[in-house]
């Protein structure tokens, strides 16, 4: 089984391609057509599948923390701007605002585990609590909690909300 990776950012693409090469990160196909042209049968066949992989920093976590590379895994980390003090602050009504095609691709194809994180703002609250709402209603459990990059060692106390869905 191989990873698929979802990316837009052309430089992000080369980079996980390259990390991919040094066997940094899984091996994978990564796809760099926007998610609003990725089709649930797309992603038959793949054991993890990675939304807005960005620099690979879900995969590379997973693999820290010791999980099987062919367990079936998605992690997203849908664009930030429209919930982030950075962005125009226009939330849901932002053209960014990607979940409800992720979700889609949620709903049909059903993964067992899923890994997401979003700006832990007033606006990002309502994103998480949106994100809540739709994998509940789809019989998935869903558990969040705001943390602080600064926990971990960075420079700075960018507040994140991460969360765990599970198909229950």
């Amino acid at each position: 089984m191989t990873v698929y990776y979802n990316e837009i950012d052309h430089a992000a693409v080369v980079w996980l391609e390259a990390l991919i090469k040094e066997k940094l990160i899984p091996y994978g196909h990564v796809d760099d057509r926007d998610i609003r042209d990725v089709r649930p049968n797309d992603l038959r066949g793949f054991s993890q599948c990675h939304f807005f992989a960005g620099i690979g920093g879900w995969p590379l976590a997973l693999r820290l923390a010791g999980l099987d590379d062919r367990r079936g895994i998605w992690t997203g980390s849908c664009p930030c701007q429209p919930f982030s003090s950075a962005g125009f602050g226009k939330g849901f009504a932002d053209e960014r605002h990607l979940w409800p095609f992720w979700f889609h691709l949620i709903r049909v194809c059903r993964p067992d585990l899923i890994y997401l994180e979003q700006v832990a703002s007033s606006a990002g609250t309502q994103w998480i609590d949106l994100v809540s709402d739709d994998v509940q209603g789809e019989g998935f459990a869903i558990g969040a909690l705001d943390f602080p990059s600064a926990g971990v060692g960075s420079p700075n106390a960018r507040q994140r909300f991460y969360a765990a869905v599970e198909l229950a």
